[in-house]
């Protein structure tokens, strides 16, 4: 398997819009970056202890 280029990318991105609607991308993108910072916080947290 290779690597994945720009042409994989925007394919990707092209079905990702077709499926959630132009719309809806800003809300999932915030709701990921809601769960990385939540996930990095408990990380951090289980380092201090």
């Amino acid at each position: 398997m290779g690597h994945i280029g720009l042409p994989e990318l925007l394919i990707i991105l092209v079905i990702i819009i077709l499926i959630f609607g132009a719309n809806r991308l800003p809300e999932i993108g915030k709701g990921i970056g809601k769960g990385i910072r939540n996930f990095k916080d408990a990380t951090k947290d289980d380092e201090k202890s």
